[in-house]
C-alpha cells in the first residue's frame, strides 16, 4: 500500500464513536497513526469529549462534518440506525466516492451502496469485542466497487487483529455467529466453569483465576499449533480419567448440538437483521 493510501497518512472518518470504533482507534494510533488524521463524528457530548481527550482525534457532533475530504470512512453506527446515517452521507459520498467500511451486523453490500446512492465501494466488516486488546479478528467482504481497494480495508481493520476474506457475503452472517458473538460463549463458559468450581468448595479468586489461565492457555494452544482442535482435545483426554468423565458429561448433555444451535440462531438474527432494514 501506498504511503498515501495507508491508515497512519490518509485521513479517516469514524462515523460513531461506541466501543469498537474506540478499539480501532486505539489499535491505529499504537501502530503509529496521526491522532489529527482520525476524525470522529459521535452525537453523545460525553463520548466525543472522551474520544478526544483518550486519543487526541478530532472530534464533531454530525458525520458530514467528519467525512468531509476523507476518502475512507468506517461507519460504526448500529443497525437499526445505518439507512438513516449514510442518507445523510448520501451527497458527499457520491461527490468523494470513499471507500465506505461498515461494522453493521446484518446490513448488507447492497443495502449499504443503494443508501449511500449508489455504486459506492463498501466493505462489510465483522470485528469483535478482543479488537480492544488488538487481539480481535474481522471478517471481510467487499462489493465489486470496492475489491480494487481491499487491502485498504484490511489494512485498517488489521491494526486490531488479523483479518479473514470472505468472498460469498451469504456467509458473513455466519461469521457474525461464530466470531462476531463469539466472545460472549467463551465468556458465559467461564461464568459457568467459575461458578461449578465454587460449588466445590474453590474460592471465588481462586476460580477466576483457574479458569481465566485454563482459557487464556488453551486458545494460546489452539493458535501455536497446526493440529485441529479435536486432536488437541484427544490428548489431554486420558482413558477412564478425570477428563474424560468432564467430556463424557457434556457429550451426553448435548453440547455439539447446542452449539449448533446457537451458531444458527445467532445466524439467522443476522439475517432478520437485513430484512428488517430493508
Amino acid at each position: 500500500m501506498s504511503e498515501a493510501a495507508s491508515p497512519s497518512s490518509a485521513p479517516i472518518a469514524f462515523v460513531g464513536g461506541g466501543n469498537m470504533a474506540r478499539s480501532l482507534i486505539g489499535g491505529l494510533i499504537a501502530r503509529g497513526a496521526d491522532p489529527a488524521r482520525i476524525r470522529v463524528a459521535e452525537p453523545v457530548a460525553a463520548l466525543r469529549e472522551a474520544l478526544a481527550r483518550d486519543f487526541g482525534v478530532p472530534v464533531f457532533e454530525r458525520g458530514e462534518d467528519a467525512v468531509d475530504g476523507a476518502q475512507l470512512w468506517l461507519l460504526a453506527v448500529k443497525p437499526q440506525v445505518m439507512r438513516e446515517v449514510c442518507a445523510s452521507l448520501a451527497a458527499l459520498a457520491r461527490a468523494q466516492a470513499p471507500l465506505a467500511i461498515s461494522i453493521a451486523a446484518g446490513i448488507t453490500a447492497g443495502q449499504l451502496e443503494r443508501w449511500l446512492g449508489g455504486d459506492a465501494a463498501v466493505v462489510r466488516a465483522m470485528p469483535n469485542t478482543p479488537a480492544l486488546l488488538g487481539a480481535g479478528i474481522t471478517g471481510l467482504y467487499a462489493n465489486d466497487a470496492a475489491r480494487p481497494r481491499f487491502a485498504q480495508a484490511a489494512e485498517l481493520l488489521s491494526a486490531v487483529g488479523p483479518t479473514v476474506r470472505i468472498d460469498d457475503e451469504a456467509q458473513m452472517d455466519a461469521v457474525t455467529a461464530v466470531s462476531g458473538s463469539g466472545p460472549a460463549y467463551l465468556f458465559l463458559l467461564a461464568e459457568a466453569m467459575q461458578q461449578a468450581g465454587q460449588a466445590q468448595g474453590l474460592s471465588s479468586e481462586a476460580a477466576r483465576a483457574l479458569v481465566t489461565q485454563t482459557l487464556l492457555g488453551a486458545a494460546t494452544m489452539l493458535g501455536a499449533s497446526e493440529e485441529p482442535a479435536a486432536t488437541l482435545r484427544a490428548r489431554v483426554t486420558s482413558p477412564g480419567g478425570t477428563t474424560q468423565a468432564a467430556v463424557e458429561t457434556f457429550e451426553a448433555g448435548g453440547l455439539r448440538e447446542l452449539v449448533d444451535r446457537a451458531i444458527a440462531a445467532a445466524t439467522e438474527r443476522g439475517r432478520q437483521l437485513s430484512a428488517a432494514n430493508e
